[in-house]
């Protein structure tokens, strides 16, 4: 997106606002809108290395570890915007099927440019969701599609 423009402070806000409604509500088609083809996002406790790219790779990435729970709710949220920057300091509450729940603390960097959102990067601690997920959901990301698996190191 050469040329393309970082989105005003509060109109970043009101998107990332609508992105996290879609994202807990798990409307994937809603999701998608909020990507371009060269969107980026990944966990950064996994790197660059495990990002998708574009509205189908985010989505395939989400899902496979989202669609799975019994529930997903956002947690308290502090924002704070600048032209083409929302960050979000928030919680997640896991909750699987089999019982087990987890309250997994984030920090979300979101970058904007002409209304979409280009690069969200999850800053958020491996180890608190691994030590309170099943087994089984486990397994389900260590052996799930991955075709959505794009490395961005050298772009990001």
């Amino acid at each position: 997106m050469p040329d393309a423009k970082p989105t005003p402070a509060e109109e970043a806000r009101e998107i990332v606002a609508a992105f996290w409604t879609a994202l807990y509500d798990r409307d994937w088609a809603r999701l998608r809108t909020f990507f371009t083809a060269e969107s980026i996002y990944y966990d950064v406790p996994t790197g660059p290395g495990a990002a998708a790219r574009g509205p189908e790779g985010i989505e395939a990435r989400l899902k496979l570890g989202l669609e799975p729970l019994a529930g997903y709710d956002h947690g308290t949220s502090q924002v704070v915007a600048s032209d083409g920057l929302v960050i979000t300091e928030h919680e997640e509450h896991w909750h699987w099927p089999t019982g087990e729940r987890v309250t997994l603390p984030f920090v979300s960097v979101q970058h904007l440019a002409d209304g979409k959102i280009t690069l969200w990067r999850d800053y958020w601690d491996l180890a608190t969701l691994m030590s309170g997920a099943p087994p089984d959901w486990q397994h389900t990301l260590a052996s799930g599609d991955m075709s959505w698996l794009v490395d961005v190191t050298d772009e990001v």
